[in-house]
């Protein structure tokens, strides 16, 4: 299962033994650090976690905006969230999942038992859950990471790609056809990708559309099970998500971690522009 529901996190955090850690992950574009919202009111005992500083590295551009971290700095992070072998985790953040999908697809790839918390902490608060403020302190973990659970491409991986699957390119319409280009510093999208937006598979708050929806969306562009599958966004944050609602009926897709961020700042890589 790739979801759980507030009132199935509610039911896991009722029991006796075996109760998920919950790791807060509240991140935007806008708003980078959300430490503050966190401390304002988070899920009773979740612990905070920065998408900038723990799960990304940091490189040059040519690297992408959000390069993975390894998987020594993810476990050294971990151990502070206070993950031992054989947790189970819930993942989440304000209301779409868009942060909470780079943890889920992360832990994923490190063999971690983990779920999203689907509709996020919008979801938990409207259907009465508690919620608490200020930090969060936990014994450290010790939990040993796997790596390479999850597959992905590099940037050549990606350019050869749509000639034996579908790229799926997760930004908005605008950013996709390259009308707008508000970060990255060429305008349009990687030649042969497909534009599948989050937007095309969440509900209107956030949370993710019924499977039989998910699928038939796909299916609209080509994907039923029957050819490769890899997703790219702006920084590889989105496309952990989109890799996520891909998880929900079954497809799992390659992720390309450093999406258009990391093709734009590199010489030589053609450039797409339009629907097709």
């Amino acid at each position: 299962m790739t979801l759980i529901s507030a009132a199935g996190l509610a039911d896991a955090l009722s029991r006796e033994s075996g109760r998920p850690v919950l790791l807060d992950v509240r991140w935007s574009l806008a708003e980078p650090d959300g430490r503050d919202a966190y401390l304002a009111g988070h899920l009773p005992a979740a612990v905070y976690v920065s998408l900038e500083d723990e799960l990304s590295s940091h490189g040059a551009p040519s690297e992408g905006r959000h390069p993975l971290p390894s998987r020594l700095s993810l476990e050294a992070a971990a151990r502070r969230w206070g993950l031992n072998d054989g947790d189970a985790v819930v993942v989440y953040d304000a209301a779409t999942s868009l942060a909470a999908a780079r943890a889920w697809w992360l832990l994923r790839h490190a063999g971690v038992d983990v779920r999203i918390l689907d509709g996020g902490l919008a979801a938990w608060a409207a259907a009465g859950g508690a919620l608490e403020a200020g930090d969060v302190e936990v014994l450290p973990g010790a939990v040993t990471l796997d790596w390479g659970r999850m597959p992905v491409i590099d940037i050549d991986a990606t350019a050869a790609f749509p000639e034996r699957g579908v790229l799926l390119d997760a930004r908005a319409g605008e950013r996709f056809r390259g009308e707008v280009e508000p970060i990255d510093p060429q305008a349009g999208h990687i030649p042969g990708a497909v534009n599948v937006p989050m937007a095309d598979y969440v509900n209107g708050d956030g949370s993710f559309l019924p499977t039989a929806e998910i699928a038939e969306r796909y299916a609209a562009v080509g994907i039923d099970g029957s050819l490769p599958v890899a997703s790219y966004c702006g920084s590889g944050v989105t496309a952990a998500h989109q890799v996520a609602a891909l998880e929900t009926i079954g497809i799992t897709a390659a992720l390309y971690p450093g999406s258009w961020s990391q093709w734009s700042n590199t010489p030589g890589r053609e450039v797409a522009t339009g629907e097709a």
